[in-house]
């Protein structure tokens, strides 16, 4: 996020999104028709696993995308907050999804029943195959920017996700044990629930208006202190205007003024430093806490 500047993802990386979207969401209608076909709660939760990234692919592109729109009417900030919202909505849906198929897996595990690993092979190497080339779409953007860098990640491990299906399917055919099916399923399902968790909480405490977890505060804090003629700060607070967006407002006590240009230079600093990219600053060249206006911290 340290680089990211507004609009960039959705400059540069629309063919990128677009062709990994459409290909991920053919290949989850082929997962799920096969996975019923040859009876495999597998290639299902795999299936489940790789929507869940197609959503994510879709937020992040939307999440630029938004973040291009200008503020107005009653919306001053625009309506950048609602990827964070959606964000929820996807990780609550997730959870969903996890419970019909371990459900319907827990039962396979139960009564184990005849499972094509043929079929399982075939379809989880193509997974292999697609994800490994989405995810080469990205390959050199994720070293400049964070949400370019997730949706690499994602289709990475997919990749690694599907090729865990191929082998599965391999066993199944080797040993003719049916129960290797459901057995994989639920390590899958760890897999998803591990992303989908860190997906919640932190969308969560987006909303709650937390600090975003990359930026530690009590560092931001001391950097401020440590600028020429800041002699204290109050009122710091750090929020997520968007997924991709961080906020900043500060009360700086600076009893012998400023320069303009010390806060164009703060604020690039703070950018470039902690990837805060909209910043409010309040200066008050008293010594005395009646310098606020307001009921500070």
């Amino acid at each position: 996020m340290n680089d990211f500047q507004s609009g960039s993802i959705h400059k540069n990386y629309r063919k990128a999104f677009a062709i990994g979207i459409g290909l991920n969401i053919l290949f989850v209608g082929v997962e799920v028709v096969f996975g019923l076909m040859a009876n495999s709660s597998a290639l299902l939760a795999d299936a489940g696993h790789n929507a869940s990234d197609v959503l994510s692919l879709v937020f992040a592109w939307t999440a630029a995308w938004l973040a291009t729109l200008k503020p107005k009417g009653k919306y001053t900030y625009g309506l950048r907050r609602t990827t964070i919202l959606v964000s929820i909505l996807n990780a609550l849906m997730l959870f969903g999804v996890v419970l019909a198929i371990g459900w319907d897996a827990l039962g396979k595990l139960k009564n184990p029943e005849p499972v094509a690993g043929t079929t399982i092979m075939i379809v989880a190497g193509i997974g292999v195959v697609i994800n490994t080339l989405t995810s080469l779409l990205f390959l050199k953007g994720q070293k400049h920017d964070l949400n370019v860098k997730g949706a690499f990640l994602h289709m990475a491990a997919d990749a690694g996700v599907s090729l865990g299906v191929v082998v599965s399917g391999l066993l199944i055919t080797l040993t003719g044990k049916h129960w290797i099916d459901p057995l994989v399923t639920f390590l899958i399902i760890i897999v998803i629930l591990w992303g989908t968790w860190r997906l919640f909480i932190d969308s969560l405490n987006l909303a709650l208006d937390a600090v975003p977890r990359h930026i530690d505060a009590s560092k931001v804090r001391q950097f401020l202190l440590s600028k020429e003629g800041v002699k204290d700060i109050h009122d710091l607070h750090i929020w997520a205007l968007s997924t991709e967006q961080v906020a900043l407002t500060v009360h700086l006590l600076m009893p012998q003024g400023y320069k303009d240009k010390f806060l164009l230079e703060l604020e690039k600093e703070l950018n470039q430093k902690f990837g805060i990219n909209h910043t409010t600053f309040q200066i008050e060249n008293t010594e005395e806490k009646e310098g606020c206006s307001t009921d500070c911290d």
